[in-house]
């Protein structure tokens, strides 16, 4: 239950409220289960408090400080949390259908099993927000920023991505909405979009000091003839997360150029892209003075993978690069997408 002395200062309102807590700065406000519905609450200081089980139905909780807050089971039916701040704040089980949180800062905010149905978040901060098993249906997502959200298991339907002056679009994934709305109504990101399937190549390799003249040189005759180069150098060991990087960009691109020179790394990338990338073509390069690893024989047998190039020294690869490395995986694309 409420701390009944914290019960009654908080219902004479925000400035009594902050001003005692400026006086009191080590207690911890305690006012669970209590019942706050309607009450003007705004600019209140609530950080770290203990709202567990509070009915703040309709409250006003404008650019409110609610940092580190408990308010596990909390009902928020229509409140107005607009510009405030929640970061941290437990809201386990919460019940927030129809909130208002616009503008709110909901980093590292926890939501697990909480009801959002009919919230607007529009223009909300979502990073590292936690979002298992909640309920998002309906919710006005309109210029959010979210980064590694936690999702599992959350019920996400319905999320309108568009702004209230224009027509309805709603999409079912949070995370990919401020993609879509990109795609949608920003023409460079399309020709973005669209420039990574025709121009971008990859280049994979393991491309030493010694032999970054290479790595110049590949990149350089890509941008010649119209290409946008994306490299990764495996220097050093790659984690999972790393190798997703590049079977995603993988494919994002025309055609890859695998150096399998000093392959020390390059076979655990290619392990993961090739057996999948059937639009994609391989094109590897290779010094004569070197052979190819044993496991690469097996890749034979994909027809997205061609022909070894193999070149003696840098003038020789610039000699003949687009003869022998671009025009092979320029006709192979062709043959795959029929573009």
């Amino acid at each position: 239950m409420a701390n009944q002395e914290h019960l009654d200062i908080i219902k004479q309102g925000a400035e009594v409220w902050n001003a005692w807590r400026v006086a009191n700065p080590d207690i911890r406000p305690d006012i669970s289960l209590a019942d706050l519905t309607g009450a003007d609450l705004r600019r209140v200081n609530l950080r770290g408090a203990n709202l567990s089980g509070a009915i703040l139905h309709e409250a006003k909780l404008n650019e409110a400080n609610l940092i580190t807050a408990y308010a596990r089971k909390a009902i928020l039916y229509q409140t107005d949390l607009s510009m405030a701040d929640l970061t941290t704040t437990d809201l386990t089980s919460a019940d927030l259908t129809k909130a208002t949180l616009i503008w709110a800062n909901l980093s590292g905010t926890h939501f697990t099993r909480a009801r959002l149905t009919g919230a607007n978040l529009s223009g909300a901060i979502l990073i590292r927000t936690d979002f298992q098993q909640a309920t998002l249906s309906g919710c006005r997502i309109y210029g959010i920023s979210a980064w590694d959200l936690d999702l599992e298991g959350s019920i996400q339907e319905n999320l309108v991505i568009t702004p209230g002056d224009q027509p309805t679009i709603t999409v079912d994934n949070l995370e990919v909405a401020q993609f879509i709305y990109l795609l949608l109504n920003n023409e460079k990101i399309r020709d973005v979009i669209d420039t990574l399937g025709k121009k971008a190549v990859l280049i994979l390799g393991r491309f030493t000091p010694e032999r970054k003249a290479i790595l110049d040189a590949i990149r350089e005759a890509l941008r010649q003839n119209g290409y946008l180069p994306i490299l990764f150098d495996f220097e050093k060991p790659v984690g999972r997360d790393f190798t997703s990087t590049v079977e995603t960009l993988a494919r994002l691109s025309r055609f890859i150029i695998a150096d399998l020179s000093d392959p020390r790394s390059i076979p655990q990338e290619l392990a993961s892209v090739i057996p999948h990338l059937r639009t994609v073509p391989i094109q590897p390069i290779l010094l004569a003075s070197q052979s190819e690893y044993a496991m690469f024989g097996d890749y034979r047998a994909y027809p997205w993978v061609l022909a070894t190039h193999h070149y003696t020294d840098l003038t020789d690869l610039l000699a003949a690069f687009k003869e022998r490395v671009i025009d092979p995986a320029e006709k192979k694309a062709y043959e795959l997408t029929g573009r």
